[in-house]
């Protein structure tokens, strides 16, 4: 077991190295290089892929290799092209001036790390247990916070020393050690296979058929995603109208704050093989509510250095504790035979609502003012828990093969044995 969850951690931490470079890392080289905000933000966009992928998840599922690993032979293709992807940057020593093809590549890049991540999840899905998922996706979280640290926050301070290129190859080397892993990585025969692609993709809709997982993805996850995310959207305008610079904004939310994010993760994955997830779920809530009001001070124009650290660590803490245990839940309602489908569409549908929760947080704001949407958002951060806890209650481990078949999704409507 340590192994395998090894390599995943390794497999999601190298994923999301070049991602935290081109959120963070990139937008602030393209800014000190006199990039306009409103250029910047157009950036971002290319961040859309990840809530997409569900649309070709299937495919993963459908195809792969025998003789090489079902959803390893993706990612030896996926890893590989991550690595020629950075490395088509080297070139573009002066990225302000040369936009473009950076966006095009960088475009590129975020679309194989999104595939690349189906990969990874449908690989979790069918080697780790049910008593180890919840460790599972702490790390996956935890890794996320890692990933996105280095790339968003090593690769730039090489970036201000040494420049372009040896930063651009430390992230490439960086990614190359996902592929020398998968290269070792031996995934176990599939004794199955999904019998075309259009089975495959009556997983996108027949996985919300287990018993309850429409509550928990259409009542519970929104509820948390917009509370939380309307929130944490508010946070930076808040900290620019509270006369902080730039580069403290960078170093406070992409590095201080990332270490009690990642230590949160870890801590949660082993809190919900102890206690459960209901009960790591009460805590993250909790925390939530006590950390947003603990922002109202900076919300309302005043941030002194300690008390705002001190008050965002603990929100992201508590951030990252739900998202374990909702990820965690989603992969419980993922079947291992489609496992890329069925946990990419449930997370997916997570990562809409932050998009837009994040837009309606700021929207709101303009017309309330701060402290009244982060009053709205305690509210319902709330109700998530509430409705959470129910949840959980009701269906305390998830559904099992026989309620999967009684909800008329048995396996044999999407496999066919293996020729």
């Amino acid at each position: 077991m340590t192994g395998r969850l090894g390599t995943l951690t390794t497999l999601y931490v190298t994923q999301y190295l070049g991602v935290g470079f081109i959120t963070v890392g990139l937008t602030a080289i393209l800014r000190d290089g006199g990039t306009s905000l409103e250029t910047l933000a157009l950036l971002q966009i290319v961040g859309l892929v990840w809530p997409v992928k569900f649309l070709w998840a299937p495919i993963l599922d459908r195809y792969g290799s025998r003789d090489r690993g079902h959803y390893r032979s993706w990612l030896l293709v996926l890893q590989t092209g991550l690595v020629l992807a950075l490395a088509a940057l080297l070139p573009f020593d002066r990225p302000a001036d040369q936009l473009g093809p950076v966006v095009a590549v960088c475009l590129a890049y975020v679309l194989l790390s999104a595939t690349q991540d189906i990969a990874v999840d449908a690989v979790a899905v069918r080697l780790l247990p049910a008593g180890a998922r919840g460790t599972g996706n702490g790390i996956q979280v935890a890794a996320s916070y890692l990933g996105n640290l280095l790339g968003g926050g090593a690769c730039v301070v090489v970036y201000d020393r040494y420049g372009w290129r040896p930063a651009i190859l430390l992230l490439a080397a960086l990614t190359a050690v996902g592929l020398l892993v998968v290269w070792r990585f031996r995934e176990p025969p599939r004794t199955d296979r999904v019998l075309s692609t259009a089975h495959a993709y009556r997983a996108l809709l027949s996985v919300f058929a287990q018993p309850g997982c429409r509550w928990w993805t259409f009542g519970v996850v929104p509820l948390l995603y917009v509370g939380a995310g309307a929130a944490y959207a508010l946070v930076s305008p808040a900290l620019v109208d509270a006369g902080w610079s730039l580069q403290r904004i960078g170093v406070v939310t992409g590095v201080v704050t990332s270490v009690p994010a990642i230590a949160a993760g870890l801590l949660a994955g082993l809190g919900i093989g102890r206690y459960g997830r209901a009960r790591v779920l009460v805590v993250a809530g909790a925390s939530l509510v006590v950390s947003t009001l603990l922002l109202l001070p900076l919300l309302t124009g005043r941030a002194p250095l300690a008390g705002t650290v001190v008050a965002l660590g603990l929100f992201l803490a508590a951030y990252t504790v739900a998202n374990v245990v909702l990820y965690t839940v989603n992969m419980g309602y993922s079947r291992p035979d489609t496992g890329g489908t069925d946990f990419t569409v449930l997370s997916s549908f997570g990562l809409v609502c932050s998009f837009v929760a994040a837009s309606a947080g700021l929207a709101a704001a303009d017309r309330l003012g701060y402290p009244a949407v982060a009053l709205g958002c305690v509210v319902l951060v709330g109700l998530a828990v509430v409705a959470g806890v129910v949840h959980q209650r009701r269906f305390p481990a998830g559904p099992g093969p026989a309620e999967v078949t009684r909800a008329g999704v048995s396996s044999s409507d999407l496999l066919t044995p293996a020729s």
